[in-house]
């Protein structure tokens, strides 16, 4: 069964990091633009960062510039996100989402969170707590 699985999530103090991991199982990603989405208890799902298929058009969320880059390595079917400085307001959970990339750009992706992606991640946890 095609999926991707999200992980990296753990519990860290204010300022430290997490590197989340986005991998695709059974299909190819490099065809794929992918997008990391984050939800907080009683909030909505929002756009985080996503990546166009080859890697040359990123987006970030004004919230985390500065502080998260996304990647990715087509060779490992893999996207990661690098998130430096965390703050108690990155507390969440994280999901990971990919759709063709013939279709769907970066941004467009990252602004439209609610919508029906080809594949979403089971999510990973995020805490940001001292």
């Amino acid at each position: 069964q095609s999926r991707l699985v999200e992980s990296g999530g753990g519990l860290v103090q204010p300022g430290g990091s997490l590197r989340l991991s986005c991998a695709a199982s059974r299909f190819a990603l490099d065809h794929y633009t992918v997008g990391l989405f984050r939800q907080a208890p009683a909030k909505e799902r929002e756009g985080v960062s996503c990546v166009s298929r080859l890697g040359d058009t990123t987006y970030y969320a004004d919230s985390v510039k500065g502080r998260f880059t996304i990647s990715r390595d087509n060779a490992k079917n893999t996207v990661y996100l690098q998130m430096n400085g965390l703050i108690p307001e990155d507390t969440a959970v994280y999901y990971c989402a990919a759709d063709p990339g013939s279709i769907t750009a970066a941004q467009t992706m990252c602004i439209t969170p609610l919508y029906d992606y080809d594949y979403w991640g089971q999510g990973t946890q995020v805490t940001v707590s001292s």
